[in-house]
């Protein structure tokens, strides 16, 4: 078994369109547009795969972390291999050859490959577009495995890990692909095949990394790679496989640490190792690199003597822990009661250090504050033993004992529903840090920030058609994730257009979680406080405090209509009040957004509605389902609010556009004048959305709520 260290710049090669970025490789072009590329990244060393006097294959493992992200999802295709390949300058054709193989050479090399396809190839007899396959000398696979039985969506732009192991043996040898979006290999394998590579392979092989696109805009990353394989003098006897060091198959403390990203060094030297090549990275749970350790070469006696010690003093410090523990948990019960319970709830988000995410986002600089979620403030930051960049929220506390409380149920909730959450259009939470009284959430960095910004800053360049529909089906398929395809329903609570994040190819990505609360699918939730941004509240849920998924379909309605017109939901600024009305009757202004879209429906008008800023350029019929959606979704009436799932059909032109009357219901509410929730702290914001409230008289203490349209608010105008 080797040791690893980082990979330099002098240790790689790569050849065609691949290149290094952001501290990863892309094996292919980047670019807007569909395209056609290839790139290959190997290792620049050529290193033994098969002995030289038996011809087997020598056992190897190796394991490494990739994502496949779309600028474009109209327009993908392509894919990515591990290859071991004869030499390090032959690059096969773009599209379906995956840059592993040549048409002139009809789709045959001598080339070893586990290829992650996104595109199904009939010439290639590809199952499916979302596939692994084992490629041996051939780009028919020799057997193949659907990735959608492991839930695993290639195209999805999540960071998936996979596990090669090949065990050498007297006859056949046994190749086996682990693959997971988590960071601990699953038991057992996706697709298990008994082979002979050394059929396949000549002595010497270049290691490394094939992709290409296929008139798409795919980006292929590797992120992270290890590998392993034994010197000829250093292997085992055949029938036992070279492994690399696994990730612990329980949890540590109780959390697993997932590897830090893929790193290059351009100052270091190409390592080696008396036994063998050494390629790749692993770091300890800690994050800092393994070093090695001369101990072993000192003999037995050595490492025995020091494992004795290492043993001894481990138990003490079991023990001293223990104690601490107890005697802190029997000081002040209440107030770790709650983390306590986290080593339940969750198993597999990272325990940062405080003071490494006090490095990474510099003593929390202001300059580094790129947003604001509920009950707490998002830095950008850069995590100073790997340069990744990430998210970090620093939840808000103010010494108070209630406020000191509510922080930790936010944590909580935000971390145990989360870390249970797997869906490509949700933010990734990495980990957690709970120190100095300071509670901190480490989630994936989205470079292109908030979709509240991307409508809405001035200096932000307007966001095309493509992108705006791509994000607003993204959104919908996380919310129809959370409403029935979870285990256990999730209500958000909190959808609006600052909580959607936008990654590298403008996907959608649903975040902050800390209003969000767990149902059993079809039990009625409990009224709660009310929480949430005025303008995306449904009006229910702003009487009653009570949230169902038919609030968040509401919420989702007014984040459909900010994308489409390119407006707030409502809008404070008189000067910028809409104009409801036309010639031959009355006009007046309005501040509201839904209503005034409304008020153009029933015109026959409601493309007036759109955005200006896209100069026209967008499909009249997928607009003009998105705004029939968005008051669809919109309507007073909850139960007439269609569910995620039907509105994700709908936009994606599965299912006909729903039908949204000419003119907006009314609404009546009856309610207990006790759950209110002090309206009358809120008068001026229920009033702008159109919201009239009139308390009856009666000694029944009732109260009647009436939605209305503008006028009789504070949006109405002359």
């Amino acid at each position: 078994m080797f040791n690893f260290r980082s990979l330099t710049l002098g240790s790689l090669k790569l050849i065609g369109d691949a290149h290094l970025k952001n501290n990863s490789i892309r094996l292919s072009r980047e670019l807007p547009v569909p395209n056609s590329s290839t790139g290959r990244a190997l290792y620049a060393e050529p290193v033994r795969v098969r002995h030289p006097d038996t011809r087997l294959a020598l056992p190897f493992s190796t394991f490494f972390s990739f994502s496949v992200a779309d600028l474009n999802p109209s327009s993908d295709g392509g894919g990515l291999a591990f290859l071991l390949a004869p030499d390090d300058d032959s690059l096969g054709d773009a599209g379906g050859f995956l840059g592993l193989f040549n048409a002139s050479e009809g789709g045959k090399a001598s080339v070893v490959a586990v290829e992650f396809d996104t595109h199904m190839d009939v010439e290639f007899e590809d199952i499916n577009a979302n596939h692994v396959g084992v490629d041996l000398g051939s780009l028919v696979s020799a057997r193949a495995a659907d990735l959608d039985s492991a839930a695993i969506d290639l195209k999805g732009g999540d960071l998936v890990n996979a596990w090669i192991e090949y065990h050498g043996a007297a006859a056949e040898g046994l190749l086996e692909v682990f693959v997971s979006y988590s960071t601990l290999r699953p038991a057992f394998p996706l697709l298990s095949f008994e082979v002979d590579l050394g059929k396949y392979l000549n002595e010497f092989a270049y290691v490394g990394f094939s992709g290409s696109t296929q008139g798409s805009t795919e980006i292929h990353s590797v992120e992270w790679w290890s590998f392993s394989l034994p010197s000829i003098d250093a292997a085992p006897p055949p029938s036992t496989p070279a492994s690399l060091p696994p990730p612990p198959a329980i949890p540590i403390f109780p959390f697993s640490v997932p590897p830090p990203p893929f790193s290059l060094s351009a100052s270091a030297p190409v390592p080696t190792d008396a036994e063998g090549p050494i390629i790749g990275t692993v770091r300890s749970s800690s994050g800092s690199p393994c070093q090695s350790n001369g101990l072993c070469r000192q003999g037995p006696a050595a490492v025995a003597g020091v494992a004795t010690a290492g043993a001894f003093v481990f138990a003490a410090a079991v023990v001293g822990v223990g104690f601490w523990v107890f005697t802190r948990r029997s000081k002040s019960p209440k107030k770790w009661e709650s983390l306590a319970a986290t080593s339940e709830m969750v198993n597999n988000p990272r325990n940062f250090c405080y003071r490494m995410l006090l490095i990474a986002t510099r003593n929390f600089d202001p300059d580094r504050i790129i947003g604001h979620g509920a009950f707490g403030t998002v830095y950008k930051g850069i995590i100073p033993e790997t340069g990744e960049m990430v998210a970090v929220k620093r939840c808000i506390q103010n010494g108070s004992h209630a406020s000191d409380q509510q922080a930790r149920a936010e944590f909580l909730s935000e971390l145990s529903i989360i870390a249970g959450l797997r869906h490509r259009n949700l933010v990734r939470l990495q980990g957690w840090c709970h120190e100095m009284g300071e509670i901190l959430l480490v989630y994936d960095y989205m470079i292109h920030g908030s979709l509240d910004k991307a409508l809405f800053d001035p200096k932000a360049a307007p966001l095309g058609w493509r992108h705006r529909r791509k994000i607003l089906i993204g959104v919908a398929s996380a919310l129809a994730y959370l409403h029935r395809e979870f285990d256990r329903q999730v209500i958000h609570r909190d959808v609006k257009s600052s909580n959607v994040m936008l990654d590298e190819g403008y996907h959608a990505r649903l975040g902050d979680f800390g209003l969000a609360r767990q149902v059993e699918h079809d039990k009625s939730p409990d009224a709660t406080v009310t929480a949430g941004t005025m303008g995306y509240l449904a009006p229910e849920y702003l009487l009653t405090g009570r949230a169902t998924e038919k609030t968040d379909v509401f919420s989702f309605g007014a984040v459909a209509l900010e994308v489409a017109c390119g407006r707030r939901p409502i809008d404070s600024d008189n000067d910028n009040h809409r104009i409801i009305g036309g010639a031959g009757s009355s006009t007046r202004r309005c501040s509201n957004l839904v209503e005034w879209v409304w008020g153009l429906h029933g015109d026959g008008r409601i493309l007036e509605a759109v955005d200006p800023r896209l100069e026209g350029e967008f499909d009249e019929g997928e607009m003009r389902r998105m705004l029939l959606v968005g008051l669809a979704c919109s309507n007073p009436d909850s139960m007439m609010r269609p569910a995620m799932r039907n509105a994700v059909q709908m936009l994606n032109g599965e299912a006909d556009p729903p039908f949204v009357p000419a003119s907006k219901p009314s609404m009546s509410f009856s309610t207990n004048q006790q759950l209110l929730l002090s309206l009358q702290d809120s008068v001026s914001d229920y009033n702008a959305m159109g919201l009239n409230l009139s308390m009856s008289s009666s000694s029944s203490s009732s109260l009647r709520s009436t939605l209305r349209g503008c006028g009789g608010g504070a949006g109405e105008g002359p």
